[in-house]
């Protein structure tokens, strides 16, 4: 009887690419049980262009995501879920991992593979394949910093379900992707959801893509394994230490070659251009994607060490993330702009960058950063405040320099490492200079209160 049942409703984690349409499929063979897909995808309700269920449409849904579960709950026979991933409505995680009638699936597969699939994918434009004959093949380039991203953000997310699991008691039916086809491993995940039904045989309508090696898919294998070969899986050169291990955002270190000298680049600051002023004064070029131990290494060889974070003005910061959003191409890029035109009253100009699409894109950002939106914090929206807090256990700057003042400081530290200064390039501001409003202003301190509390940026038009 449904009274009986341990669950009333099941969630699914996983990523794109790691089989979950195959796994769910299998599922929805089962007579007591329905899969209603990505229901919290940011731009559909369960699949493409599906924007309503159970009476509840796009702007429904966006506005109260929570009723759209109760519905599926309550209208579907049997045992009703959803797929859920790391970048699908975040109003809906914490709920969801703390209530124990909810049954968790997580769905893992080898990150490399499911990185060379989601890029054929991309260049492709198929996603599913359900005709072999019919299957399109590519040959992708790889690349091992979006390779790295994807491994971070797909750990932090796996981090934090595992993490609410275990802190409140619950467990989880783990399948990967290799077990996909194993009928009694199905039938074991079955048994768990509570189903009364099992498989006889494996539903056949979806076919594996892009069948061989993963260095049969790349167009640089070797580089592929160089960058494979500096990573460490299993943590083995980590220290041993008595508190929790945190995942070092080594990435945003960018050391000098020679000086003891190490910035720490946030997400949509002046990066770029502090790597060019550290390759300037040394002659050589700057360090980044330093690995643990390369990390280590440096910092024992650095003596009278100065580390150091340029930060950028908030509202410069928010209209280069704006800039991105309407340049940007691709997928997810896709999705961002419709998620902001149709949750938020975005205005998306068609040519150029315009006063109005900008407010509304910094009310957006207050939106997001609340808690009040179907998309996540990116990392370039996030305040820097926030992403300085993230970087204490790898490495906490000596110095905090607003990039308008960043050039004498530069200067100094320079000349304490026996070089010569060297200009900084600090951003051009022709471009929000064409479009400022003083609205501007109001709408960024709402965005970003405590980084012009912390650091001290006055308005822009005064800075």
């Amino acid at each position: 009887m449904p009274g009986e049942r341990r669950f009333d409703a099941f969630v699914l984690f996983a990523e794109m690419r790691t089989g979950s349409n195959h796994l769910e499929a299998s599922l929805n063979a089962l007579s007591d049980v329905t899969g209603y897909g990505e229901l919290f995808n940011p731009v559909f309700i369960g699949a493409h262009n599906r924007e309503a269920l159970f009476g509840i449409d796009l702007a429904a849904r966006d506005a109260d995501p929570m009723a759209l579960l109760a519905a599926i709950r309550r209208e579907t026979p049997g045992l009703p879920g959803f797929r859920y991933f790391h970048d699908h409505d975040p109003r809906v995680l914490e709920p969801v991992l703390t209530d124990p009638r909810i049954a968790k699936v997580i769905l893992t597969r080898n990150p490399l593979d499911a990185y060379v699939s989601l890029a054929i994918a991309r260049e492709t434009g198929q996603w599913r394949l359900t005709n072999p004959k019919m299957a399109k093949a590519a040959k992708v380039r790889f690349d091992g910093a979006a390779f790295d991203r994807l491994i971070a953000r797909h750990a932090a997310f796996r981090d934090r379900v595992t993490g609410a699991l275990q802190r409140s008691g619950q467990t989880a039916f783990w399948i990967d992707y290799e077990q996909i086809g194993d009928l009694e491993v199905l039938n074991g995940l079955a048994a768990f959801l509570g189903s009364a039904d099992r498989l006889g045989e494996l539903p056949g309508k979806l076919k594996r893509q892009n069948p061989g090696t993963v260095e049969e898919k790349v167009e640089n294998p070797e580089e592929m394994r160089a960058h494979l070969g500096r990573l460490d899986p299993f943590l083995a050169r980590r220290p041993a230490s008595p508190d929790p291990a945190s995942p070092p955002e080594l990435s945003r270190l960018t050391a000098a070659a020679e000086s003891p000298l190490i910035h720490v680049a946030l997400p949509g600051g002046p990066g770029a251009a502090v790597a060019d002023w550290l390759t300037a004064l040394d002659g050589a070029p700057a360090q980044t994607d330093l690995t643990p131990r390369e990390f280590r290494r440096w910092l024992r060889g650095a003596k009278g060490l100065s580390s150091f974070c340029v930060l950028r003005h908030p509202l410069d910061r928010a209209h280069a993330a704006w800039r991105q959003v309407l340049a940007a191409k691709g997928r997810e890029a896709n999705t961002v702009r419709r998620v902001l035109a149709n949750q938020h009253g975005v205005a998306l100009p068609e040519a150029e960058d315009d006063p109005e699409g900008f407010a509304g894109f910094l009310r957006a950002l207050a939106a997001v950063r609340g808690g009040q939106s179907a998309l996540s914090v990116a990392p370039d929206w996030d305040g820097q405040a926030e992403l300085l807090a993230g970087m204490t256990p790898v490495l906490i700057p000596m110095r905090l320099l607003r990039e308008r003042e960043a050039q004498a400081a530069l200067d100094a530290m320079a000349q304490a490492a026996g070089r010569m200064p060297q200009p900084f390039a600090a951003l051009r501001r022709e471009a929000l200079a064409a479009i400022y409003r003083p609205e501007h202003d109001d709408l960024a301190v709402a965005a970003y209160r405590r980084d012009y509390r912390q650091f001290g940026f006055r308005r822009w038009k005064n800075d």
